[in-house]
């Protein structure tokens, strides 16, 4: 069962949040179409600031509009997408990565959401930042996009640690998510300099836990 204080699109749609999410979902699609986007990375600066429930959200809003959407629990350190689908964990994207057998079968579990699926992290392993930017990583984006239109990556936060910096260089787009009275000024600088130091596509950001006005929630 889904955490549903998580997955405001299903339990809640008609809601002002999830009308947020939708817009989020059509921002995406009028901010590439000078280039295509198939495989996208949600983080953030730091912990805590909303990146797993934001993907989850928005790919319920993608999934919607009936195109195949996948999630991929690429945050090796601290994985949730499973916990908010309220599915197992045991094999996943890190079982893919060393078995050859579930490159050819990936271990996806369904959602029980129509056209949305996901790979959940599977164990954690010691240093995923090496596994994150190896060419088998290649291969098995490479091999998701044969069965997918769109691919959104769940990675750790950019300061700290290089996961997600690693990630960004092997797909088409970066969304940074920030959370309102959290995250700090100094730290979202960093972030985005970090990205931008391997030329990773920066396709926009996210104000997370924002306060909703009276007269905009009334609207709605």
């Amino acid at each position: 069962m889904s955490n549903a204080i998580d997955l405001v699109t299903l339990r809640e749609p008609s809601s002002t949040l999830s009308e947020a999410y939708r817009t989020l979902r059509m921002n995406l699609q009028y901010a590439t179409l000078d280039r295509s986007l198939h495989s996208l990375v949600l983080t953030s600066p730091g912990p805590d600031e909303g990146k797993s429930t934001t993907l989850s959200n928005l790919a319920v809003t993608m999934a919607q509009v009936e195109r195949r959407i996948l999630m991929v629990d690429c945050d090796l350190r601290r994985p949730r997408l499973h916990e908010i689908f309220g599915l197992e964990n045991s094999v996943g994207f890190t079982t893919m990565m060393l078995d050859d057998a579930m490159l050819d079968s990936p271990p996806i579990v369904e959602t029980g959401v129509e056209n949305l699926a996901l790979l959940p992290s599977g164990p954690l392993p010691p240093r995923p930042a090496d596994l994150l930017g190896s060419l088998r990583m290649d291969a098995v984006v490479e091999r998701l996009l044969k069965e997918y239109d769109m691919l959104l990556f769940d990675a750790p936060p950019v300061v700290g640690v290089t996961d997600a910096i690693v990630l960004a260089t092997k797909v088409d787009a970066v969304l940074l998510v920030v959370s309102a009275g959290e995250t700090k000024r100094e730290q979202a600088q960093s972030a985005i300099e970090r990205l931008r130091a391997v030329n990773a596509h920066i396709v926009g950001s996210v104000l997370n836990n924002a306060p909703i006005t009276a007269s905009l929630s009334s609207y709605y």
